[in-house]
């Protein structure tokens, strides 16, 4: 009887809801589309015609849209001297945008908020970024106050953990968690091709979120955060340094991401859900997929590598969250997780609208869902996340009533998805398929 008052009280004691989150959109002048990029890419006097023709095949092949948003300094034509301020203004723009409707739709004051979590990977000043959302909303001096730097895309799912243990000391408490990325000061000026793909990838764009554990709100809440499971591999070299900021070897500062990414994701992916996927799929499941696992171990027939394949996720999962860090890592996380075309059109259509915005991205796809009216009491959503380190922060949530706010994508969801997604440059760029334009001019291709 004590175990189980015990396991009861911690259950109690692990209480998490969603009150409300509220993403960015930047304003029409930030709009990037792909002629505009390869305006801004044929700025960097340090390019050849080989590099040109890379950049251009990474974009009209990306599964980025003609409707994603850049920083201010970037569209101003000055990627390659930004300054603090530049930093400081683009970070207040989403962080306060997104406050500033968060506390607005939810009716919360800044005074009551208790706890404060930033995540923003590239961008770390003096006081705080946290510090100018205290100075700004002119919060409680008792207010705990958290910043996390360089966790990467899946930084996101971390705050969210960080709050969560949190919330076993400070009970009834309210929590605000702002992610972003500081994309207008690290923008790449080199020619390594590695380090290039950033440029093309990474949009503006953020959310921030409004979490409590008081179960007097629960009739508020949108989602209960049911599960958390953070893999880290950073001890194998090869996966550590898949995904790094460096500088190439004429001092350009930049973001490298390797040929090693893709295998580093899947085996975190891997490590991830063999944890995790016990804790939300029915006994049933795991015991028809033990069975079956055995019996072709007994009779030599090959198993699945990966924790997906075999196992029915749709069992004990509704809805699928990826991460829309780029075309390619949909694709294979939909292929080790055997998920359709329905399943993987809410992380397309985020990278299609908004780009990869880093740690803000879940969010847009989560909004994305709710838009389209996918979400219904009762439900469970897995989040997929990956980062640099490199880590898989993956969490699954319960849906507490059925949710139909249209949010970000309010002036465009009845568009989406589109009937093609295949971008209107290809033609127009065709030529960066010709082997024989190896030795063009790239003044001959101006735009």
């Amino acid at each position: 009887m004590f175990k189980l008052c015990k396991l009861a009280y911690q259950k109690e004691d692990q209480r998490c809801y969603m009150i409300s989150y509220e993403c960015h959109k930047a304003k029409e002048d930030r709009k990037l589309d792909t002629g505009s990029c390869a305006q801004i890419v044929m700025r960097n006097k340090n390019l050849g015609i080989e590099e040109y023709r890379f950049l251009l095949r990474t974009m009209v092949s990306s599964g980025i849209g003609e409707e994603t948003y850049c920083p201010k300094n970037v569209i101003e034509g000055r990627e390659e001297s930004a300054t603090l301020m530049d930093a400081i203004s683009e970070m207040d723009g989403i962080i306060f945008d997104t406050l500033d409707k968060l506390f607005d739709t939810t009716g919360v004051s800044p005074s009551e908020i208790d706890i404060i979590v930033s995540s923003v990977s590239l961008f770390s000043p003096a006081p705080s970024l946290t510090a100018r959302v205290i100075n700004r909303y002119k919060m409680r001096e008792d207010i705990k106050a958290f910043n996390l730097s360089g966790m990467g895309c899946s930084a996101s799912v971390v705050a969210i953990d960080l709050v969560r243990q949190l919330f076993k000391t400070y009970k009834n408490s309210l929590a605000i968690v702002v992610s972003t990325e500081s994309m207008g000061p690290n923008w790449y000026s080199g020619k390594e091709k590695s380090m290039m793909l950033s440029n093309i990838l990474f949009r503006t764009g953020g959310c921030s979120m409004l979490l409590t554990n008081n179960k007097a709100l629960k009739h508020k809440a949108l989602l209960e955060l049911t599960c958390v499971v953070r893999t880290h591999i950073g001890s194998n070299d090869e996966a550590y340094g898949s995904c790094i900021q460096v500088e190439d070897d004429l001092g350009h500062k930049g973001f490298r991401l390797t040929k090693d990414l893709p295998k580093s994701g899947a085996k975190a992916l891997t490590m991830n859900l063999r944890v995790l996927l016990p804790k939300v799929l029915p006994i049933s499941e795991m015991f028809r997929y033990k069975i079956s696992y055995y019996r072709n171990k007994i009779m030599k027939r090959p198993t699945p590598r990966a924790a997906g394949p075999g196992l029915d996720l749709k069992s004990g999962i509704d809805h699928f969250c990826v991460h829309p860090g780029g075309r390619a890592i949909i694709d294979e996380v939909g292929k080790s997780l055997a998920l359709n075309d329905y399943d993987l059109e809410p992380a397309r259509m985020a990278l299609y609208r908004f780009g990869n915005t880093s740690s803000g991205g879940l969010w847009y796809v989560l909004g994305y869902m709710e838009a389209k009216k996918r979400l219904k009491k009762g439900d469970t959503i897995l989040m997929i996340s990956l980062g640099a380190g490199f880590k898989c922060n993956n969490c699954v949530w319960k849906v507490m009533k059925d949710l139909e706010d249209t949010n970000v994508w309010k002036d465009c969801i009845d568009h989406y998805p589109p009937n093609n997604l295949a971008n209107p440059f290809s033609e127009k760029f065709d030529w960066i398929n010709d082997e024989s334009m190896n030795f063009a001019r790239r003044e001959d291709y101006l735009l």
